[in-house]
């Protein structure tokens, strides 16, 4: 597996297109939830681009601390649906949570989680910090990392 962190001028456009690709497969087309994925703030972030013999599997997104919540942040957490069951999930949130600790320099990350996933974020050290809300009808929860 092969990892990469890139700011959105740094994406190459078959890179941009593979992640909105992946990003449409599946938190549109496999959560049948119809929102606005492409909200403006993709030129702020860090891309983490996970590939698997040059497909790309697996993706996130990394804000520093104050570009969308007052702590560093992850989000659009996604792993291609045939390699779920293979931890790349837990790489790929490992990864992330590396990347804000050791080359952002941050300790603290907050996250908009989608509830049904709370435990596979506990297992990362997250922990609930709020009630529960919906966001593009799916119920989520924040949740917080402090190092």
């Amino acid at each position: 597996m092969e990892w990469k962190v890139k700011t959105y001028k740094q994406l190459t456009l078959n890179e941009l297109y593979s992640l909105l690709q992946l990003r449409s497969e599946v938190f549109v087309v496999e959560q049948d939830c119809v929102y606005q994925d492409i909200d403006g703030k993709d030129q702020l972030a860090y891309h983490v681009l996970g590939f698997e013999k040059n497909k790309l599997i697996a993706y996130a997104r990394i804000f520093n601390k104050g570009d969308y919540f007052k702590e560093a942040s992850i989000g659009r957490i996604i792993v291609k649906a045939e390699y779920r069951k293979k931890d790349v999930g837990h790489r790929l949130l490992d990864y992330s949570i590396n990347y804000i600790n050791f080359t952002l320099k941050e300790k603290n990350i907050r996250i908009s989680a989608q509830q049904y996933l709370i435990a596979f974020y506990q297992k990362h050290g997250f922990k609930v910090d709020g009630q529960g809300y919906l966001e593009d009808g799916i119920p989520h929860v924040n949740m917080i990392l402090k190092n």
